[in-house]
């Protein structure tokens, strides 16, 4: 059972971090100082800096917070049983489930990681790789039992690029479609366009604009 001190210092991290991914989104890292960020989260420099260590410690801290929970949704489904078909679809609602749960910190991840430099970029490198290599899994399995055609790194990079992309454009207020049936919607894409020909058959068309533009 935590104590009423570590709840408090958990509190107050997670204060730092949710405004952090705010202002590095809206301003971005290196254009975020420690004392505004510092002001913004109600916390002195000094005490500030007891919390998170270096500017460059936040900014890794928030990037891989993004990357762990998609591995981690990701893990279960490619770990399931299901058909390589519907474990392709259930890999892309849970990447997009995470990617709108933690917009700014995806934001965050998309326009800043190459600020970050020495371990914390490798092993910031290390995650996204793992996290790559579970679409690749899942691809492969299809070209195995003869329903995909390729599992490479150009169809895996493809996938994720859309995917990764929603960040930009996807509106969770003004849209016309919730983020689960775009992810079917961008899974149809894929999987249409990765079927053997033996295989394929007509998706159900949809007549919503994804963004409500």
């Amino acid at each position: 059972m935590p104590t009423d001190h570590a709840q408090a210092e958990e509190s107050t991290r997670d204060r730092i971090l949710r405004v952090a991914a705010q202002m590095f989104a809206e301003k971005g890292f290196h254009g975020t100082g420690v004392a505004e960020l510092g002001d913004a989260a109600g916390i002195k420099r000094g005490a500030l800096y007891y919390h998170i260590g270096s500017k460059e410690d936040l900014l890794y801290d928030l990037s891989k917070r993004h990357v762990e929970e998609a591995l981690e949704r990701g893990r279960t489904v490619v770990e399931s049983d299901l058909r390589p078909i519907e474990k392709l679809r259930a890999l892309v609602r849970e990447h997009l489930t995470a990617l709108v749960a933690r917009r700014s910190e995806v934001t965050v991840v998309m326009r800043e990681m190459h600020a970050l430099t020495g371990d914390r970029a490798e092993r910031l490198k290390q995650l996204r790789d793992a996290h790559q290599d579970l679409f690749r899994q899942v691809l492969e399995e299809g070209v195995e039992e003869g329903v995909f055609r390729s599992f490479d790194s150009v169809t895996v990079l493809a996938i994720l690029g859309m995917l990764n992309w929603t960040y930009v454009w996807f509106d969770p207020e003004h849209g016309s479609l919730p983020i689960e049936k775009i992810a079917d919607r961008l899974s149809d894409i894929f999987i249409y366009g990765e079927l053997q020909t033996s295989s394929k058959q007509q998706p159900e068309r949809g007549t919503e604009h994804p963004t409500g533009a």
